[in-house]
């Protein structure tokens, strides 16, 4: 049966799998929910939005996804608090970072609109699916990718924009230990690390599995003309703090804007910290450390929110952070927004959207 909603054919499974789910265990990205959205791309036009029951998408093997990397995505989450409400925080934010992506990767943009009214959509009908345990959520997946059976190297001219969901629980779950990377590129100037497209993250496994059998979490990277200044860390941006200041790299062409890399900035200069968003070298924070005077470092993006870094390796120099307490910002900020993302708290800057 096919129902309507604000645009949206919508057509539910006749069998939910959400009885098949191990709440207890639920780890990150290996269960999905009922449904999905999918809108096509054709004509210079999107088509009519809908959502389907979740499960394989038939692709030709000669789709310019596969053979040109015309693939982005977006990741976000969907919370429900003890009252039975639920938020997806910030959508339009990750509905504006699509489209820069699908701008830098000759695809078409999604107007802002029809990305957050689908997701409404989606999550109101698996709301179900939606944990409360502690640092559990609704990760939700936005991706669009190119699907004319072709092969030659030119922008394709139909797309497939898909939104899927999972339940999930902690990304990380202790502190890391990560190693500042001076050999390999995550991106370059001019390049695509400002865009979330599927080919960084493919470049990225090898470095980071070479660091891993060392024993490492993550990688530090680099910039990719010097290796002499902090860009990101592996999945996350970076942030360090020195008393009472937060320090970051600035935006460019080669780091992603992160959605909670700008939220947790924000949250820092709500709480009185000095912000600063500029070039950090590698020489400053090894001083800093080897001074004492780092007082923390730690990621923040989507899928970690915030991810408290153990110890730094420089070369054959490892420098040990201390163990993060309440009291610390990084702790501070998690918790302000769990809380924000639960409907708990004031929203002062309208990042929540209420979905139920």
């Amino acid at each position: 049966m096919i129902a309507t909603h604000a645009g949206i054919d919508i057509r539910k499974t006749n069998d939910s799998r959400i009885h098949e789910v191990d709440w207890a265990n639920l780890g990150f990205g290996k269960t999905f929910s009922d449904h999905m959205v999918v809108i096509e791309y054709s004509d210079g036009a999107w088509k009519r939005p809908s959502i389907a029951p979740y499960g394989p998408i038939p692709f030709s093997p000669a789709i310019s996804a596969l053979h040109y990397g015309q693939a982005i995505f977006e990741g976000l989450k969907a919370y429900k608090n003890e009252r039975n409400e639920v938020y997806v925080f910030r959508p339009e934010k990750n509905a504006e970072r699509l489209n820069v992506s699908a701008t830098r990767m000759c695809m078409p943009n999604l107007p802002v609109e029809t990305f957050v009214e689908s997701l409404r959509a989606l999550v109101q009908l698996d709301a179900d699916w939606i944990p409360r345990g502690e640092g559990e959520s609704l990760y939700i997946r936005p991706h669009m990718f190119a699907v004319d059976e072709f092969v030659g190297v030119r922008p394709s001219e139909t797309y497939m924009f898909v939104i899927f969901s999972c339940p999930v629980g902690k990304y990380y779950t202790n502190e890391l230990r990560v190693r500042i990377e001076d050999k390999y590129t995550r991106a370059v100037k001019g390049g695509t690390g400002h865009a979330k497209a599927a080919g960084n993250y493919g470049a990225s496994l090898f470095p980071t599995q070479i660091a891993k059998d060392a024993g490492f979490d993550q990688i530090l990277w680099t910039d990719s003309q010097e290796h002499a200044y902090f860009e990101e860390s592996g999945t996350m941006n970076v942030v360090f703090q020195s008393g009472n200041t937060i320090l970051t790299p600035m935006l460019s062409d080669s780091i992603l804007n992160g959605v909670t890399r700008d939220s947790v900035l924000q949250i820092g200069r709500d709480m009185g910290y000095t912000v600063e968003e500029r070039k950090i070298s590698v020489a400053e924070i090894v001083a800093l450390m080897r001074e004492g005077k780092l007082d923390t470092a730690f990621g923040v993006g989507t899928a970690a929110t915030i991810a408290p870094i153990r110890s730094i390796t420089y070369g054959t120099e490892e420098f040990t952070l201390k163990s993060q307490t309440p009291e610390d910002f990084p702790m501070k900020a998690a918790d302000h927004l769990d809380l924000l993302k639960r409907g708990l708290l004031d929203d002062p800057h309208h990042w929540n959207l209420r979905i139920l």
